[in-house]
């Protein structure tokens, strides 16, 4: 029986066309049931589409790089019996917690991978001539830079930065670390200081965590907190919900999974939705010093960048320190420049003295 396989409805409410990024099977393999067989992006986020049912791929109707309408046929599959395949022995638990250790190490925030970058087409070099190559921006990349024109002709950005010396929760990190793995099956990395610190600091200057909805000025009481995680095809922002009543523990294993999600292509539309307030690491990359864009329609974002060792003034001796470079963009319209420098101040203050927020002083 010939099936019709069509692009999915139900992948986002707003969303209303794709386009094919990687056909994972060609015209005459055999496909199971749920097995993902093609790549799609759209506006939002990479996934990939499963078989609806076990058979083999007639035809391909949409090429790779080709869009699609949401209900449309991209593809034709004759429903067939698939043997199943055979079942791979289970390893000894020994070597079950060697591979969860290393999965758990690889999808840190502080290890995510560098973006993978996708080939050129093929050419041939001749010398003395300039070439160019024209590749077609993915549906992604292009609401990503809609996006960032958009916050910056509809918003009063503004940037001011600040220094934080990290040797406290270096030093934390270090002597807790495997306790803390051993125990939650995730490392503690530094993401879970920085969330835990800007929501005690959202509840002290609430305009960061508001929004401009009309003629009204609307202040959350929850903190929706968005983690900027690079894809390869573009920034996206997964959101961890109702971050405030999370602890360490839970919002790293929530960060690893949305990193491991993002390299699967399995992050949902759910995940990217709301947010009200967003941090972004660009020091992972080995940024020292940005301008991060605010999210609309939030009013504030918080860049982290490397940390260095260097040399800083301390009760009159000059010392090394692990230094980190904070970055906060705000809207203007919503939050004078009081507010924004005390944020950062308090920002600071918590991840210099640590305990302060175990004690919520």
């Amino acid at each position: 029986m010939s099936i019709e396989f069509k692009v999915p409805t139900t992948i986002g409410e707003s969303i209303t066309e794709v386009q094919i990024t990687d056909w994972l099977k060609s015209p005459g393999d055999t496909v199971r049931q749920d097995e993902p067989i093609v790549s799609i992006e759209t506006e939002k986020v990479a996934l990939d589409l499963p078989a609806p049912a076990s058979g083999v791929l007639v035809k391909i109707l949409k090429k790779r790089g080709e869009t699609a309408s949401v209900g449309e046929v991209i593809a034709h599959l004759e429903e067939a019996a698939v043997p199943k395949e055979p079942t791979t022995p289970m390893p000894s638990s020994g070597s079950m917690l060697r591979d969860d250790r290393h999965a758990s190490e690889a999808t840190s925030v502080e290890a995510t991978p560098a973006p993978t970058i996708e080939p050129m087409p093929d050419r041939k070099e001749k010398s003395g001539e300039r070439e160019e190559s024209a590749v077609p921006m993915t549906l992604l990349r292009r609401r990503v830079a809609e996006r960032l024109v958009q916050a910056q002709q509809t918003a009063a950005l503004l940037t001011t930065f600040n220094e934080i010396d990290m040797t406290a929760v270096m030093s934390l990190r270090q002597i807790h670390q495997e306790a803390f793995q051993h125990r939650h099956g995730v490392k503690l990395g530094l993401m879970s200081f920085f969330v835990k610190a800007t929501i005690e600091t959202l509840k002290l200057i609430p305009e960061l965590n508001a929004e401009i909805r009309g003629t009204d000025l609307v202040y959350r009481r929850y903190y929706d907190i968005g983690i900027a995680v690079g894809s390869g095809r573009g920034l996206v922002v997964p959101v961890l919900r109702n971050a405030e009543g999370l602890s360490f523990a839970e919002i790293e294993t929530a960060i690893a999974d949305f990193a491991k999600r993002v390299q699967a292509k399995q992050l949902a539309i759910e995940d990217l939705q709301g947010g009200t307030f967003t941090i972004t690491n660009g020091g992972v990359y080995g940024s020292l010093l940005s301008t991060p864009i605010v999210n609309p329609p939030q009013s504030g974002i918080l860049g982290l960048h490397a940390i260095q060792d260097r040399p800083v003034a301390r009760d009159g001796q000059i010392v090394i320190r692990s230094m980190m470079y904070v970055a906060l963009t705000y809207d203007h319209r919503i939050v004078d420049g009081r507010e924004a420098v005390t944020f950062l101040k308090h920002v600071k203050e918590y991840i210099e003295e640590p305990a302060r927020m175990l004690l919520e002083i």
